[in-house]
């Protein structure tokens, strides 16, 4: 009997492994407020992004894939003016995290151009108190 169980499990296929793991630590310390509509991105275009984010001290992150990969590296052209952008591969995905500075409410807005393909992402951030 034991024998006949083992069969059974021996003939289910193992799920695939995941290609990059993804830490706890990549997800403690986002806003309790985060809004981020999907982005389409198009080599060579500008694609516009729009956050929502509560200023509580959180990131509130855009995650970007290339044919279910993270792109190799994502340049910050222009800085947001009340905040700071932190781009990094998280798992399979491009995060942009952007993190209102303290105390601030207001829109902001930042660009960041990925590689390979150059798709370009113009985010504005509408951030509340």
């Amino acid at each position: 009997m034991l024998c006949a169980m083992l069969a059974g499990c021996a003939a289910k296929p193992m799920p695939p492994a995941p290609q990059s793991r993804v830490f706890a630590s990549d997800l403690v310390g986002g806003a309790k407020r985060c809004t981020v509509p999907p982005v389409s991105l198009v080599d060579g275009k500008d694609s516009p992004a729009t956050l929502a984010v509560g200023n509580d001290g959180g990131w509130c992150a855009l995650g970007v894939q290339r044919n279910g990969k993270a792109f190799a590296a994502g340049l910050l052209t222009q800085a947001p003016a009340h905040g700071k952008v932190f781009i990094h591969p998280v798992g399979d995905v491009t995060r942009i995290d952007y993190t209102p500075d303290r105390g601030f409410a207001g829109t902001d807005g930042f660009v960041v151009k990925l590689l390979p393909g150059e798709p370009v992402i113009r985010a504005t951030v509408a951030v509340t108190p």
